[in-house]
C-alpha cells in the first residue's frame, strides 16, 4: 500500500469523522426543535461528504474505495466513542 493510498483512506476517515460527529449534533438540534439550524447542518454535512467522495472518484476507483473504507471505519470509531448503538 502506497502513501497515496493511505492518504485517501485518511481523507475518508476525516470526512467520516466530521460526518458522523455532525450527525450527533444534528440529532440534538432536531430534538431541540431548532429546525432551520438542523436543516442547514444536514445540508452542509451531506454536501461535504458527497464532495469528498466525488473528488476521490475523480481520481479513480481505488481512491474512492479507500475513502469509503476510511469513512466506514470512522463511523465505527465515532459510534463506539460516543457510546451509541448502531
Amino acid at each position: 500500500m502506497s502513501a497515496t493510498d493511505l492518504l485517501w483512506a485518511g481523507i475518508g476517515f476525516a470526512l467520516g469523522s466530521l460526518h458522523f460527529l455532525g450527525l450527533r449534533t444534528n440529532a440534538a438540534l432536531f430534538a431541540r426543535s431548532a429546525l432551520a439550524r438542523a436543516a442547514c447542518l444536514q445540508l452542509l454535512r451531506l454536501a461535504a461528504t458527497g464532495a469528498g467522495l466525488v473528488l476521490a472518484a475523480r481520481h479513480g476507483a481505488l481512491p474512492l474505495l479507500l475513502a469509503a473504507l476510511g469513512l466506514l471505519l470512522a463511523r465505527h470509531v465515532v459510534i463506539r466513542g460516543t457510546g451509541a448503538t448502531a
